[in-house]
C-alpha cells in the first residue's frame, strides 16, 4: 500500500502534467499502485478512483482518509463557500460540484462517490427533498450536483463565467432546466 505524501497531488487522466486532473488526493489518503511509467504512478484510490499520479507525491504507508469535521454534510460544504471552482479539485484552494459534495461527506467519515454521476447513482431517489438531499443536473447523465438546502436553494460549486466558485444561491433557471433527479445519500 502507499498513500499521498504531498498536501495536494493532482490525478490525472494519463501520465503527463497536461493531461486532464481529473481529482486529487490529499496528504495521507491511501492509493493502490500500480503501474509506473517514466516519473508517474497509475493509482486508484479508496474509492475506486483511477488515475496518474507524479511519483514523487507518494511514499510508503497504509494511510487513511482524514474525518476532520462535524454537523453535517451542509454544514461541512459551506465552509467551502467563497472557494473557487477547480475541476477535479477537492480543497479550499478549488473545488468541483462533486468534489465538493464527496469531500462535505468524507470530511465526516463516510465515503461516497467521486463524480456527479457516480453519486445520482449512488443515491436514493425521492420526490420531495430534504435539506441536505442532492439535485443532479444534465442531458444523458449527471454532469452537475448540488447540496438542495430548501426554499429553492442550492449549494453547490459552479464554473460559470462570472467567476463564482462555491456559492449558496437560488437554484438557476438555466440548471432547473437541465434538473435530472433528485437523491438521497
Amino acid at each position: 500500500m502507499t498513500r499521498c505524501a504531498a498536501d495536494v497531488a493532482p490525478i490525472r487522466a494519463e501520465p503527463h502534467d497536461e493531461a486532464e486532473q481529473v481529482t486529487q488526493a490529499l496528504r495521507g489518503e491511501p492509493l493502490r499502485a500500480g503501474e509506473r511509467r517514466g516519473g508517474w504512478v497509475s493509482v486508484v484510490t479508496a474509492y475506486d478512483y483511477p488515475g496518474w499520479i507524479r511519483a514523487d507525491a507518494l511514499e510508503p504507508g497504509e494511510g487513511e482518509l482524514l474525518a476532520d469535521a462535524s454537523g453535517s454534510p451542509v454544514d461541512v460544504a459551506r465552509s467551502y463557500l467563497g472557494t473557487r471552482y477547480l475541476w477535479g479539485g477537492m480543497t479550499e484552494r478549488g473545488i468541483d460540484c462533486s468534489g465538493l459534495v464527496h469531500m462535505a461527506y468524507r470530511r465526516l467519515g463516510r465515503l461516497v462517490p467521486r463524480d456527479a454521476d457516480q453519486q445520482e447513482e449512488a443515491g436514493l431517489p425521492v420526490t420531495e427533498p430534504r435539506h441536505g438531499d442532492l439535485v443532479t443536473y444534465g442531458e444523458d447523465e449527471a454532469d452537475h450536483i448540488a447540496f438542495w438546502v430548501g426554499d429553492g436553494r442550492i449549494l453547490h460549486s459552479t464554473g460559470r463565467d462570472d467567476g463564482i466558485g462555491v456559492v449558496e444561491e437560488e437554484e438557476p433557471a438555466s440548471l432547473r432546466a437541465r434538473r435530472r433527479k433528485l437523491v438521497r445519500l
